[in-house]
């Protein structure tokens, strides 16, 4: 059965060592006016600039930037009974310098699920899901082309059988993203294989494959299209549906 997503992205940004703003001196021009005179305060050089570029810096996956975006998304007509499930995933971004010109990014995301039991019309679940871990190698300096590559994990952190798959897994990722002016356009895909974890638990081969989109509209206002692809087992095909249109605010 076809699922409806809604998608609500949230970001809340810790920034550490941002310089600050100068301030300009006054204009003597400026004082010597008429003291009823009322003139707007002028942005400061390059104010505008810095803002777009830490507003875009939150968007990117790969950033030199600590950051920790929270998504929501609650997915309708799900199981038999066309229930609602809610996934809220924290996705903590930290970048570590090993070299002068290479960065190893961790990308932690740790689902918290509402899980319906899905054969019945009411009751289900609440709990962790699996702890999904990324270490992307990404260059300090990159091109037009923002790229990282590396590991992924799936670590059974799931407090119910029914939040998660009781399986430790690992495979490659690679995200590759640019950023126009004002846009920010990019695509992230991995895939994780079982290597252990319980012998009950059936193996686990799956392939997920998200884009994301965001259109700056002005301070603070964001565009998104983030669909919310669940992982899915070979031979399906883990592509996403329609783009959800959305709005945002990201203080930065």
């Amino acid at each position: 059965m076809l699922k409806r997503s809604l998608l609500l992205s949230v970001s809340l940004v810790l920034l550490l060592n941002l310089p600050a703003f100068a301030q300009d001196k006054p204009d003597p021009a400026a004082q010597a006016k008429p003291a009823n005179s009322y003139q707007e305060p002028a942005a400061a050089p390059g104010e505008e600039g810095q803002a777009e570029a830490l507003q875009k810096a939150t968007q990117n996956p790969v950033a030199n930037l600590i950051s920790v975006p929270l998504q929501n998304n609650t997915n309708f007509n799900y199981g038999a009974s066309n229930r609602s499930q809610d996934v809220l995933n924290i996705q903590p971004v930290i970048p570590a310098h090993i070299s002068k010109d290479w960065m190893i990014i961790s990308r932690i995301i740790q689902p918290i699920i509402w899980q319906p039991y899905p054969n019945q019309k009411s009751g289900g679940e609440y709990g962790l899901g699996d702890m999904n871990p990324t270490f992307f190698l990404s260059p300090d300096k990159p091109g037009k082309v923002i790229w990282g590559v590396g590991p992924a994990f799936v670590i059974p952190t799931a407090t119910s059988d029914i939040t998660g798959q009781g399986k430790f897994s690992l495979g490659p990722s690679v995200v590759a993203l640019v950023q126009p002016p004002h846009w920010t356009i990019g695509v992230l895909a991995n895939n994780v294989w079982s290597v252990a974890g319980s012998g009950g638990r059936p193996p686990v081969n799956q392939f997920l494959l998200q884009y994301f989109i965001n259109y700056n509209i002005e301070e603070g206002l964001v565009y998104l299209c983030h669909p919310s692809s669940q992982p899915t087992g070979w031979p399906a095909t883990a592509m996403s549906g329609p783009c959800p249109s959305a709005a945002g605010w990201e203080e930065s």
